[in-house]
């Protein structure tokens, strides 16, 4: 299916784009582009989501000991220091 470029200020665009990447054709410049754009889209992840898939793998590890001292583990962890 053909994508006809039909507003000038996105022609000059993609011509800019095609001597900046030194493609041969606008065509090539645009699919770098859109390729680059879909790249950075799934990259980038919600805050919420990656807490979610955080939260998941720490449910997965089991429940915790609701009798576990954080303070008393850290300070025989690191001692006299």
């Amino acid at each position: 299916m053909a994508l006809f470029i039909r507003d000038e200020a996105v022609d000059s665009l993609a011509v800019e784009l095609q001597k900046a990447l030194k493609t041969t054709t606008k065509k090539d410049a645009v699919r770098v582009a859109l390729e680059n754009e879909l790249e950075r889209v799934k990259r980038q992840r919600t805050r919420a989501a990656g807490i979610t898939e955080l939260q998941e793998k720490i449910a997965a590890l089991g429940p915790s000991d609701p009798d576990f001292n954080m303070k008393r583990f850290t300070d025989e962890m690191w001692g006299d220091i």
